[in-house]
């Protein structure tokens, strides 16, 4: 089995350093989890569980999301939403090394947590998560995810299946993940008084909500740059 390894490692101001190293299965794009690891009780599937949700406690008894936060939740319990620290991400392709807060290097880290542990709504950040982007700005999140569902579309398209190719899918596809970021959340606040965590749960809804109501006024402000691609243009370079 082919693997992806993405390190995240945080320098903290005490000099004290939490590394953690994910491991996911390169044909599936799913956490490869420690199975001997003990899960929390607020991880069962019934505990605050999302309204969305497409399980039921006798085939999955946790929680799919919060079983793989909760090894990353309990690390950073004492930690202030707002120290600085220095924030290390490394892949196969790069390092990445940025001074930011606590609670906006956790939210990058739970938002390749999320994308990556087999729950069916957030399965669709899968290739966003295959080519992980640290500490994203909502801007680069837009493009990204826009890229990423057009993609999708034209695949479906070309499997017979029908692409739609306006932005009502991925505004949908938001909205779910609106639900979970608010049930995860409450499981968090809850059970423990990880604040630097459920901060960064809320950074991660605050985006998901923004980008349904402004991606399509974030089309607008970066139209420009795709002139060369007018259909005048390409067909004269055609010639």
């Amino acid at each position: 089995m082919d693997i992806i390894e993405i390190t995240y490692c945080f320098h903290l101001e005490d000099k004290k350093r939490e590394t953690f190293k994910l491991r996911l299965d390169a044909g599936s794009l799913e956490l490869i989890s420690d199975n001997g690891a003990p899960v929390p009780e607020w991880a069962a599937l019934e505990y605050h569980q999302c309204s969305n949700c497409t399980h039921n406690r006798e085939e999955t008894p946790y929680c799919l999301v919060a079983k793989n936060l909760a090894s990353v939740i309990s690390r950073f319990d004492a930690i202030c939403s707002h120290e600085k620290i220095d924030l290390e991400v490394i892949t196969d392709e790069r390092r990445i090394i940025q001074n930011t807060t606590a609670q906006r290097a956790i939210s990058s880290l739970l938002g390749l947590i999320f994308a990556t542990s087999g729950c069916s709504h957030t399965a669709y950040m899968k290739p966003m998560a295959r080519f992980h982007l640290p500490l994203a700005s909502h801007e680069e999140t837009t493009f990204r995810a826009a890229g990423m569902f057009l993609l999708a579309q034209y695949f479906q398209e070309k499997a017979g299946q029908g692409g739609k190719f306006d932005m009502a899918g991925l505004k949908d596809i938001y909205q779910a993940l609106h639900v979970i970021n608010i049930a995860i959340s409450d499981r968090i606040r809850s059970a423990l008084s990880a604040e630097a965590s459920i901060n960064a749960v809320v950074i991660l809804d605050t985006r998901a909500n923004l980008i349904p109501f402004s991606i399509e006024e974030q089309f607008d402000e970066i139209r420009h740059l795709f002139d060369a691609y007018d259909s005048e243009g390409i067909d004269e370079n055609r010639r």
